[in-house]
């Protein structure tokens, strides 16, 4: 009896240490596998710490470095899908995503509708624009739709088509406007007829400017214009002379100090965007209508006499 009962005390104490072991043991894994989820996080934390400064830093740097960082800043978008801790998931991963602009299309855009618009301040535009936009909606198909697609060079061509044909009539208007009012047809085409033909590129260049293309906008502003002189302007000239045989006529009286004015607002607006760093904010716009307001005001003094100039 007296060595069953020690054997009895030899097996339990045998099974205890086993038990004392692996509790050891389970507490070792399981500090292990801790430690190895708490590097996980940190590695994670660090992770997402680098993204969300990266996102700081293109925020900030699309305002103010205007045209090419914004075009460069405009490619990248960073989408934090989950940011969520370790403890409310079983395996602590934390999923962040960086996603390319290219890879981001838009939405494709609606055909366009003629039906009546709700609420007032749409009925109104609709109204104001209906005699423009039912003579381009009845002959030019829409390239939005699936079907006309297919159609986009008759859709081009007619576009410069009917741009021809609304320029006609705008000139036209103007000159009766001017001729009913005593303007002279001089002070209708630095002003209304400037204004007007330049409304397409303002709406162009606030477009691709909103987009985060500066450099496109700075560029449309300027080629349009060299356009508008180098060729705008030769064409119909060459035209009439072929057609009729004779020089077109032009009023040179003032012409040198037209030009001189020219060349120093081109001067003044280099140096207004040098002064502000060649950065487009508040400040050069503000500027740029200054300078738009002295040039206007200076052109119809020459107009009217008020100022005479000596060459």
């Amino acid at each position: 009896m007296p060595s069953t009962n020690k054997t009895s005390v030899n097996v339990i104490r045998d099974l205890g240490r086993i038990v004392i072991n692996r509790r050891a043991a389970l507490s070792n894994i399981e500090f292990e596998h801790r430690s190895a989820t708490r590097r996980k996080v940190d590695e994670k934390a660090t992770q997402l710490h680098a993204i969300a400064s990266l996102k700081v830093l293109l925020d900030a740097t699309k305002p103010q470095r205007g045209a090419a960082t914004s075009s460069a800043a405009n490619h990248v978008k960073i989408n934090l899908k989950e940011t969520t801790l370790a403890s409310d998931r079983p395996n602590g991963n934390i999923d962040t995503t960086i996603d390319s602009g290219n890879e981001l299309e838009e939405e494709p855009p609606e055909a366009l509708s003629m039906s009546w618009p709700k609420g007032a301040r749409k009925r109104i535009t609709y109204l104001l624009v209906a005699p423009i936009i039912f003579p381009l909606y009845l002959t030019l198909p829409d390239t939005r739709t699936p079907r006309g697609k297919k159609f986009f060079p008759v859709t081009f061509i007619g576009s410069i088509v009917w741009i021809a044909a609304y320029s006609y009539l705008m000139v036209w208007w103007a000159t009766v406007v001017g001729d009913t009012s005593k303007i002279p047809a001089e002070v209708m085409g630095l002003t209304f007829l400037a204004a007007g033909t330049s409304i397409p590129d303002l709406i162009t260049s606030v477009i691709v400017a909103r987009k985060g293309f500066g450099d496109m906008a700075v560029s449309s502003s300027v080629g349009s214009n060299i356009f508008d002189v180098t060729v705008g302007l030769p064409i119909p000239w060459l035209m009439y002379g072929i057609i009729y045989g004779q020089p077109v006529e032009v009023n040179s009286v003032g012409m040198v100090c037209s030009i001189t004015i020219l060349f120093l607002m081109l001067l003044f607006v280099v140096m207004s965007i040098a002064c502000f760093r060649w950065r487009m904010n508040k400040g050069l716009g503000f500027t740029m209508f200054l300078l738009y307001f002295a040039f206007v005001a200076v052109s119809l003094m020459f107009e009217y006499d008020v100022l005479i100039c000596p060459f």
